[in-house]
């Protein structure tokens, strides 16, 4: 029997990356192996980021997601961009058409841009507008 104390390390561990929309690990189905057969890996093991089953879905429908980030609290580029890394997010996120997207905003989106952050306040204005369609839509249409 062996003395040495139990370990959850092991020199296989299953490949996740990071949701660049909702910051949640998902799997990507790769194994990562320890070429050196050592116990140095946990079971799960993030090596970047990508879109989670659900956004790719949504990304590949048409949509853009806005994801509210406090900009007075996340890192910024050089450029003064938020970095997606260092992005403070508030939590709420909301997916609009990107060719509805292109209408509302003076800013290029293009058609490989999966994701933008946002102000907090256009997240909660879009949400209005939408609660304000449904009710026009449940009236039978504008008044």
């Amino acid at each position: 029997m062996s003395t040495k104390p139990y370990s959850n390390k092991s020199f296989v561990s299953m490949e996740q990356h990071i949701c660049i929309v909702c910051g949640q690990p998902f799997d990507t189905g790769a194994l990562l192996l320890d070429k050196r057969m050592r116990d140095s890996m946990e079971q799960h093991t993030v090596t970047g980021g990508g879109l989670c089953p659900e956004h790719d879905k949504l990304f590949n429908e048409g949509y853009l997601a806005l994801v509210a980030a406090d900009e007075s609290k996340s890192t910024k580029e050089p450029n003064g961009n938020i970095k997606p890394s260092g992005a403070y997010r508030t939590g709420a996120i909301v997916h609009i058409r990107r060719e509805v997207a292109r209408r509302m905003f003076n800013i290029p989106v293009p058609d490989d841009l999966p994701m933008m952050f946002c102000d907090p306040e256009v997240v909660t204005k879009l949400e209005q507008m939408m609660k304000d369609s449904e009710a026009q839509d449940a009236q039978g249409g504008p008044t």
